[in-house]
């Protein structure tokens, strides 16, 4: 057995082993207050370089940590922030995809495009499908290898571009969606350990998005066309086996066209409804009194509301024209349907919340802050390979947790606030993230949605095993990797935008601004620990 093989059966085994991501936080939330109990004992403590505050650990079971426990139940979950976010856009999100409107959509695109660039539009279709949800998987990656068979290529090529672009390309899109809400939604609260004044918005890494979209395509329809393809060789459909038949290859019908057109009239409408009230005098999207670059800091967190509501709408729309949707009673359904789609989330951010509050509560998450930042600053190493590193830790406990939300929310409470002391924005450190918990998906059979990409597979070719299918992804996971980290070192190194108002570094604020609470519109999270203030407050650090 090869030595790859022994590593992949062995990563196979220890993920298997692990516990369900629901216990794997009872196991964290019980280290936390056992470590929490040896840090008050030890009288660990730190000093913001922000607020001036003395952080002190906290133990977790004083009589007061514990009545925000137990009594603070509800409210824990209530003000766990990614939880809100999810479930307003899901309201509307809902609606689309139940309607019809999301996988009308994504046939119309890839029927419609021209075999020369098949590729690329199967990836670009791959990436936006991610605000389908689960629907992308579904969806997106068995009829682009239906398309690749009908234009006359090989069909587990068109697969293993779909899969690329829809797992390998999580990280990319062309405008924020669902999964920004709550990777984001994460990000502020941690932010709120150093900085309490801080806020993030659902654009926070827009323009980073959009960028792994440019970056990733071309390297898909390379890898693709270049590689896989003349790897798989000519298709030859196997004697005995009959392709699948699926109604997704057919043509839209006159209904679902009228309602594609429906629905873009619909989105036009919700694009000029959303720009005049931007721009009428007094809009409350805009705050005159900020800095010219926060001027439009209110626009920017209304885009929670506005995604939901054109959700809605648009698949509304979409539901009259096609007449998928009979009456107002059946929009109601889509919504209820959606939310209970949601349950395995509620349960698992049940636990995370505490998880998240509890960690705020000991001091123990901006304590190991500001001592990780003190000693990564006397290594003076430089801010890219600071975040690569990020970006590698990512990509390993992504090869046994495969909740992205869940590997965020424990990692968050430290990353964030070390990276802000170090001069680096919460938004920056999100991205690093992000590029790190989407490139292995396509390689590790952890991975919940292998085993049905798998299926997928084989209905083309029976013996196209578990062995063949990592083969043909790990190319693209290479590759994603390699770019992955170029493009965090370069967003870095040549200071762009994350997205709008959003930069790479962090300025601290003043100690006395950023003592005060979240600005207004700003998620609400829970809050650390009232601390004492020391009479020298430490000198800020350095842009």
């Amino acid at each position: 057995m090869s030595v790859a093989s022994r590593a992949l059966n062995a990563v196979e085994r220890v993920g298997n082993r692990l516990p369900d991501p629901v216990f794997l936080f009872l196991w964290l939330i019980g280290g936390l207050i056992v470590l929490s109990l040896v840090g008050a004992g030890l009288g660990w403590s730190a000093v913001n370089p922000v607020t001036g505050d003395r952080l002190e650990a906290q133990s977790l079971l004083s009589p007061e940590n514990l009545e925000r426990l137990i009594i603070g139940m509800p409210r824990t979950l209530a003000d766990f922030p990614p939880l809100g976010i999810v479930i307003t856009i899901i309201y509307g999100a809902s609606v689309a995809e139940r309607a019809g409107l999301f996988s009308t959509a994504i046939r119309g695109a890839l029927l419609n495009a021209p075999r020369a660039i098949l590729t690329p539009v199967v990836v670009i279709t791959g990436m936006v499908s991610h605000h389908a949800s689960d629907a992308s998987y579904v969806v997106v990656i068995p009829l682009a290898a239906v398309i690749f068979a009908a234009a006359g290529r090989h069909p587990l090529a068109g697969l293993a571009a779909g899969f690329a672009a829809v797992s390998g390309g999580y990280a990319g899109n062309l405008f924020p969606g669902a999964s920004d809400a709550l990777i984001l939604g994460i990000t502020e609260p941690a932010a709120h350990l150093i900085d309490p004044s801080y806020s993030v918005n659902i654009a926070g890494n827009w323009f980073f998005i959009v960028g792994v979209v440019i970056v990733f395509t071309p390297i898909v329809w390379f890898l693709t066309d270049r590689v896989i393809e003349p790897r798989l060789g000519p298709w030859t459909p196997i004697a005995g086996v009959a392709p699948p038949k699926t109604s997704e290859k057919e043509p839209l019908t006159a209904d679902e066209k009228r309602g594609l057109a429906f629905a873009g009239l619909s989105l036009l409408a919700m694009i000029a409804l959303w720009a005049l009230i931007t721009f009428l005098p007094g809009s409350p999207f805009v705050d005159p009194t900020a800095e010219p670059e926060q001027k439009f800091n209110p626009l920017y967190r209304s885009l929670v509301a506005f995604f939901a509501v054109t959700f809605f709408v648009t698949g509304a729309a979409y539901g009259v024209g096609s007449r998928s949707v009979r009456s107002h009673r059946d929009l109601v359904v889509m919504m209820r349907d959606g939310i209970a789609q949601l349950a395995p989330y509620i349960v698992l951010a049940f636990f995370a919340a505490h998880f998240v509050a509890m960690f705020n509560w000991s001091g123990l998450g901006p304590i190991l802050a500001v001592n990780a930042a003190a000693g990564l600053k006397s290594l003076a190493l430089p801010a890219p390979l600071l975040l690569i590193c990020v970006v590698f830790i990512s990509c390993f406990f992504d090869l046994f947790i495969g909740s992205a939300s869940a590997k965020w929310s424990a990692l968050a409470p430290i990353v964030v606030p070390m990276f802000m002391l170090l001069g680096i924005s919460p938004e920056m450190t999100t991205a690093a993230y992000r590029m790190g918990d989407s490139v292995t998906n396509i390689a590790t059979p952890l991975m919940s949605y292998f085993p049905l990409i798998l299926t997928f597979a084989q209905r083309w070719d029976p013996r196209f095993g578990l062995g063949s299918l990592m083969a043909t992804m790990l190319p693209y996971a290479g590759a994603f990797l390699i770019a992955g980290l170029c493009m965090v070192a370069a967003w870095v190194a040549f200071d762009l935008p994350l997205g709008p108002g959003v930069g790479v570094h962090y300025q601290p604020p003043a100690p006395a601004v950023a003592a005060q609470e979240p600005v207004s519109g700003g998620v609400a999270g829970p809050h650390s620990p009232p601390q004492a203030a020391v009479v020298a407050p430490s000198t800020a650090p350095s842009r």
